[in-house]
């Protein structure tokens, strides 16, 4: 199991930027893919999630309206692509952004129920 995250930077305030997390070595038909971020000090916030198989989505409050989540829809197979869609960032969203997948579905953002985890990019957002 593999997860690994691209798409990090620095940008301004206002500006957008598309997070990837590419996912091998298990099928996606039966998982929760999220994104989490954390900054020092702090805990890990459930930032999105998306049932593959359903596309069912959550969204944390303080995202909620400015992020978008998605997949490359590819199913049955054991890689697959999932996007984070950052729009009018904000400097407190600045920070390591990570993906993770559980083993099944209605874990919304319980960050406990997720057992893989990628190693997470930085994102930086200066005002």
């Amino acid at each position: 199991v593999q997860l690994v995250e691209s798409g990090g930077g620095l940008v301004q305030t206002g500006e957008s930027l598309r997070l990837s997390c590419a996912a091998s070595g298990f099928r996606f038909d039966d998982r929760t893919i999220a994104w989490f971020r954390q900054v020092p000090g702090k805990e890990r916030e459930g930032v999105s999630s998306i049932e593959i198989p359903y596309g069912t989505t959550y969204y944390g409050d303080s995202v909620k309206g400015r992020f978008t989540i998605s997949s490359d829809g590819a199913k049955n197979t054991d890689k697959n692509t999932v996007y984070l869609q950052l729009h009018s960032l904000k400097p407190e969203d600045t920070a390591i952004y990570y993906c993770a997948a559980s083993d099944g579905f209605g874990y919304g953002l319980e960050r406990y129920k997720y057992a893989y985890w990628g190693q997470g990019t930085q994102v930086t957002v200066s005002s």
